[in-house]
């Protein structure tokens, strides 16, 4: 049996539909270019001490993520990962115990790796470049809005990223989005975040296409808080950038916050009677990088080892599997698909999905 074979026969094994009503909301969150190595190894000794790759000046770094094992190194840089997730969900990708999360999509680099996160299929051939344009498919935002007949503002999107303008739907305007440099347009919009939208083109990045990850989530939690969407999808892309440029004390520093805006993010959530019980979490990554000094800052498909992700899920219906290990093998374009499988949405709703429900990541509710 060939490999594509094999992950489809394991994605599909099992799978039993989940009651519509044990999931009420589906909240997706990704770091871009966020490597499996620093999720389940933490940092990266390699790179640690290497002044080439910008640690010369940052000591204090250096100590805060160092320890002697990848368990305690891993905990100390994503620690709600480790304690809550790991715990009462489940984390797909470590290829230390023989489980992938891998892109079909050839390319491995950002564009092509949300569009198969977000469809259930890659589209190599048509979507080629980071260019700013509409998903060539309807994504799994516009499927759960059409499926539950949501309003146009309880299908949401905030990125960091302008590109996300494009990638979060195929249809303009069929779903919420705010992304980059862009003022949030919504005549109901909070105090606050209107204050967001003003204040984040006071306080610039270096790179004219992305705006602060702080930004990005601090509207996305009040957009939650105030419009109460039932499905969210937040991007962050800062650990691309500061990995580009070179930096590894700041990409360290960034997958730290990202943490915390999944724990900020899940405390949200438990702590709200409506929510609570009721909602969803995944996380995952568009791609991953290469894994030497020379290679860490680049992806793409002449880059060994981009094309391998990973993937966490937290919440009903999501089996308590932990960490998994080869049992539990998944590609990006499997994601949609059980994601819609956890709404009680048939996953071929997505057109032309190459990916199916990961079914031994989901537990069926009496």
């Amino acid at each position: 049996m060939q490999r594509r074979d094999f992950l489809a026969a394991l994605a599909g094994a099992g799978a039993a539909p989940v009651p519509p009503q044990s999931v009420r909301n589906l909240i997706l969150m990704t770091a871009d270019g966020l490597r499996w190595q620093e999720v389940f190894r933490g940092a990266d000794e390699m790179l640690r001490d290497d002044p080439q790759a910008g640690m010369k000046d940052a000591p204090e770094v250096r100590a805060r993520f160092a320890a002697p094992t990848a368990e305690e190194r891993r905990r100390r840089l994503m620690p709600f990962l480790w304690s809550v997730v790991a715990r009462q969900g489940a984390l797909l990708g470590n290829r230390d115990k023989g489980s992938e999360v891998v892109l079909r999509n050839r390319h491995w680099f950002s564009y092509p790796g949300y569009a198969e996160i977000l469809t259930g299929r890659p589209h190599d051939g048509v979507i080629d470049t980071n260019d700013l344009r509409p998903s060539p498919v309807p994504t799994v935002l516009e499927v759960l809005r059409r499926s539950w007949r949501l309003p146009r503002e309880k299908a949401a999107v905030f990125g960091s990223w302008e590109v996300f303008e494009g990638i979060g739907a195929h249809e303009p305007g069929s779903v919420f989005i705010n992304a980059g440099y862009r003022p949030v347009r919504q005549a109901s919009a909070s105090a606050r975040l209107a204050d967001l939208s003003r204040l984040q083109f006071e306080l610039l990045t270096p790179w004219r296409s992305v705006r602060h990850d702080f930004f990005t989530f601090e509207m996305a939690v009040e957009y939650w808080r105030t419009v109460k969407p039932r499905v969210l999808y937040v991007a962050l892309g800062e650990t691309d950038d500061w990995a580009h440029d070179r930096r590894y004390d700041r990409y360290l520093e960034t997958v730290f916050y990202f943490d915390q805006c999944l724990r900020r993010f899940w405390e949200a959530v438990e702590q709200d009677p409506d929510c609570r019980g009721r909602t969803a979490l995944f996380v995952a990554s568009d791609h991953g990088r290469g894994g030497t000094p020379e290679d860490w800052t680049r992806h793409g498909a002449k880059v060994e080892g981009a094309r391998y992700i990973w993937l966490a899920a937290i919440g009903p219906g999501v089996a308590p599997v932990g960490e998994a290990d080869a049992r539990l093998t998944a590609t990006a374009s499997d994601i949609a698909p059980t994601m819609l499988e956890l709404a009680g949405v048939d996953y071929r709703e997505l057109a032309g999905a190459a990916g199916a429900p990961l079914g031994r990541l989901l537990q069926a509710k009496p």
